[in-house]
């Protein structure tokens, strides 16, 4: 039963978000239907929402672009919302040409110098997200129930007359109503929904970058996404229809793998934080329940679920977390062998690992410099130990949640 939940929230989601539009287009005058069918404001708006998920800064600074040139004149130019104007979409498309530079000449720039770029790229990221999700989406959706509901510049009045057989003066009233703001209500909350959802898998991209030991490889990460969004724009603009079809793909995708999206976008976000902040020179490690992320050594646990790391009273260790950080909180019992176990020494972060040098638990990046005392207060036997490159193939594996190979997975 739990195997068909998520399908199940994904049919009755597709169909509340598809009721609304059908309402529309079966209450449109037929004289509006005639010249413009209200399904391609609805694919277009599909296409824009879920384009501008995929890569926030760049679809918002060439929406707004867009918009700009498609204006004309500047009597309506001056009538365009904030992000439509210049003075943001061209500082917006400048740093986006900054980003592709920093990776066009990643595999020759060192790793230590690269990684504090592809960190504030990550935080661009997240407020570019929010700009857009906050701004741009309201507006575009706003924008696609103004084109179903107008017909050639002037309101249209919504017909009932497929549900009301009479007719006289008692129905000039309901013939008058305005149902706009009704499809902003509820079309609005389920166009940021899906907006979030394409985001999510989006930025993880971005923390796949921050992760990755290697420039070619986030060169390779960052075009296939530039690749996706190029795909759906070009769809959208020879056929709407295949664009939104295409973006629904991307949508369902996005929908399955959120919950690893998701913990890839908490584990992104501390990292950043710890190392913006330089955290690390004002933290000290608690004697108890110190916050780190789980590995891929685990059956039960998700990786990189973040949670605390906790003794015991019978002196064994667990792990406490909680699922999407606010549901009810779950405890795993873990089976470790601490005499085995290590703090590998990393150059931005630590782990705890194994006797095959598995990742058990990913340390944030505050406890940097800390090492010794994470060793002590877990008493791991092995101490702490130097991550090398040899653990460069490991880490790509582990990054995108592939299981560990060497041994069998820890029971929990």
């Amino acid at each position: 039963m739990n195997r068909l939940a998520p399908w199940t929230l994904l049919l009755v989601t597709a169909l509340v978000i598809v009721a609304p539009f059908a309402m529309a287009a079966a209450t449109t005058p037929a004289a509006s239907r005639e010249d413009r069918s209200p399904v391609a404001p609805i694919a277009s708006a599909i296409s824009t929402v879920t384009g501008i998920a995929i890569s926030p800064l760049l679809g918002t600074g060439a929406y707004g672009a867009y918009k700009w040139v498609s204006a004309g004149n500047g009597v309506e130019r001056g009538k365009l919302p904030w992000f439509a104007q210049p003075s943001f979409w061209l500082p917006a498309l400048l740093i986006v040409g900054a980003c592709a530079l920093k990776d066009a000449f990643g595999a020759a720039v060192p790793t230590g110098m690269k990684k504090p770029l592809d960190i504030l790229e990550t935080i661009e990221n997240k407020f570019s997200g929010l700009i857009a999700a906050g701004a741009v989406i309201p507006f575009a959706m706003g924008a696609m129930t103004k084109m179903i509901f107008e017909d050639g510049g002037a309101k249209a009045t919504v017909a009932f007359t497929p549900f009301i057989a009479s007719s006289g003066l008692a129905t000039i009233h309901l013939g008058a109503i305005d149902f706009t703001w009704l499809l902003n209500l509820l079309t609005v909350p389920f166009g940021i929904a899906v907006f979030a959802l394409v985001w999510l898998a989006s930025h993880a991209i971005n923390v796949l970058i921050l992760l990755s030991p290697w420039g070619a490889i986030d060169g390779a990460l960052k075009a296939a996404r530039a690749g996706l969004l190029g795909l759906v724009t070009l769809s959208a603009t020879i056929n709407p229809m295949v664009g939104a079809a295409l973006s629904v793909v991307v949508i369902i995708v996005a929908y399955f793998v959120a919950g690893w999206a998701f913990r890839l976008t908490v584990f992104g976000a501390i990292f950043s934080w710890d190392f913006v902040t330089r955290r690390r020179r004002r933290y000290t490690p608690l004697d108890n329940a110190n916050k780190m992320f789980a590995g891929p050594a685990f059956t039960t646990i998700p990786v990189r679920t973040y949670g605390q790391l906790v003794h015991r009273e019978d002196g064994g260790l667990e792990f406490r977390y909680r699922p999407w950080l606010c549901l009810e909180s779950r405890v795993a019992h873990v089976e470790l062998d601490q005499q085995t176990l290590a703090v590998g020494d990393g150059a931005f972060f630590s782990d705890l690992v194994d006797a095959d040098d598995r990742t058990i638990f990913s340390l944030p990046p505050r406890y940097h410099g800390h090492e010794e005392q994470v060793a002590r207060i877990y008493s791991l036997g092995r101490g702490v130990c130097p991550v090398g490159l040899n653990k460069a193939w490991g880490a790509l594996r582990e990054m995108v949640g592939g299981r560990a190979l060497k041994k069998e997975p820890l029971a929990v």
